[in-house]
C-alpha cells in the first residue's frame, strides 16, 4: 500500500459529487462511507491482470458484436442512501455501462461514474471476499443493478459460496423480482452472463490471465 507523510482530511462530510471531485494528494482510491472518504488497500498484482484483462476483453466483445455498453475499470457506484444518511460510494473493479449513459456523461464536465444504477457491476475477489460476497451483494441488490459478477479467480471465498473442496469461482448474480439469483462457474464451464449471451468465457480463461 502506498503511503505518504502528508494527507489532507475532508473538513466535512462530502456528496457523492462533491467526493468525485475531492483529492487528498496521495495518490490512494477511496470509497465513500456515509459521506465519509475511506482509503482503499492496493491490489495485488494478479488482482490487476484479472480486472485489466477481463475488462479488455468486454471492451473488445462490445465492439465487434456493436452491442450498446460501455466497460470501464475502477468506477464509484453511487449506493442508495436513506434520507436521513449522508451519500456512500463503491469503487467497482469494472462497471458496464449503457453506450447512452456514457454519451451523456461524454456531454459533461463531471466525473464519470455510475450515477444510475448502470447494467452490470463486476468485482475481483481480494482477501476481503465476505465484502464481495455479503456487503456489496446486498448494496448492489438494493440499488437495482440487473447483473453482479464476482470473480474469485483464486478460490478465496467461503465453502457456501464457492464449494468444497475450494477452487477459482465466477459467480453471476442475475436479478430477478428484486432479488439475486447466484449461478456459480468453475473450470471450463461456460459463463452465461444474461448481458453478454453470445460471450464466450470460461474461469479457467479468467484464470489464465494471472499468468502472463
Amino acid at each position: 500500500m502506498r503511503t505518504t507523510a502528508m494527507v489532507a482530511i475532508a473538513p466535512r462530510t462530502l456528496t457523492f459529487e462533491e467526493f468525485l471531485n475531492w483529492d487528498d494528494g496521495s495518490g490512494r482510491s477511496f470509497e465513500l462511507v456515509q459521506g465519509v472518504a475511506m482509503p482503499l488497500s492496493e491490489p495485488t498484482a494478479k488482482h490487476e491482470d484479472v480486472v485489466d484483462g477481463l475488462c479488455r476483453l468486454l471492451i473488445n466483445h462490445c465492439r465487434d458484436l456493436e452491442l450498446p455498453y460501455v466497460p470501464r475499470q475502477s468506477k464509484q457506484v453511487r449506493l442508495n442512501t436513506p434520507p436521513d444518511q449522508n451519500e456512500s460510494s463503491r469503487k467497482a473493479d469494472i462497471v458496464v455501462f449503457s453506450k447512452e449513459e456514457w454519451a451523456r456523461m461524454r456531454q459533461s464536465s463531471a466525473a464519470a461514474a455510475a450515477y444510475i444504477p448502470p447494467p452490470l457491476v463486476i468485482e475481483v475477489v481480494s482477501t476481503n471476499w465476505r465484502d464481495d460476497y455479503r456487503i456489496k451483494l446486498n448494496e448492489y441488490e438494493t440499488l437495482g443493478i440487473p447483473e453482479y459478477w464476482i470473480v474469485d479467480y483464486a478460490g478465496l471465498g467461503g465453502v457456501q459460496y464457492i464449494g468444497s473442496p475450494k477452487q477459482p469461482t465466477v459467480t453471476i448474480n442475475r436479478l430477478i423480482d428484486g432479488e439475486y439469483q447466484a449461478e456459480r462457474y468453475q473450470e471450463n464451464e461456460m459463463i452465461l452472463s444474461p448481458t453478454f449471451p453470445q460471450l464466450q468465457l470460461t474461469t479457467g480463461q479468467i484464470v489464465a490471465m494471472t499468468e502472463g
